[in-house]
């Protein structure tokens, strides 16, 4: 099967298995963004863009172009993506329960940094920016600073 079969599948179970979650205890949303929302992210971008991951976890950067260029990869299936430090490039998407995702940005980390340059805590902690915005930041950002896709 396929990879990308393989994560629609696998995410439509997920979802099945918070929804029986959800009915079993209604008082709690079960939400799905963490950890797992993050590797899922990460595999959709390695399969999709020329990024290769890096092995394990890594301090800040999930990986690197091919030029050697680091790379932070954001995911959610909410409405924000986080921002803690500026990389050299930084990708983030939101994902759909079946499996297809939305690009928010891809470019440089320092367009991201600089427009919210004022805002406490950045460079210092993970902050929530709305994809509204870093679409619109995205949007400004020419096709020769993007990560360029696998399949075009």
């Amino acid at each position: 099967m396929p990879a990308h079969e393989i994560i629609e599948d696998a995410l439509l179970k997920i979802f099945a298995g918070i929804q029986q979650l959800k009915e079993a205890l209604p008082t709690k949303e079960f939400t799905i963004d963490g950890r797992l929302v993050g590797d899922i992210g990460e595999a959709i971008v390695q399969r999709d863009y020329q990024i290769k991951l890096y092995d394990g976890l890594a301090k800040d950067y999930d990986g690197e172009t091919p030029c050697g260029k680091r790379v932070q990869i954001k995911a959610t299936f909410k409405d924000s993506l986080t921002f803690k430090k500026e990389s050299d490039y930084y990708i983030g998407i939101k994902i759909f329960e079946n499996g297809k995702y939305e690009e928010i940005f891809n470019g440089p980390g320092k367009i991201i940094a600089e427009h919210y340059k004022n805002r406490k805590g950045i460079g210092e902690e993970l902050l929530s920016f709305p994809n509204k915005k870093l679409k619109e930041l995205s949007s400004s950002v020419s096709n020769n600073e993007r990560i360029a896709k696998k399949y075009q």
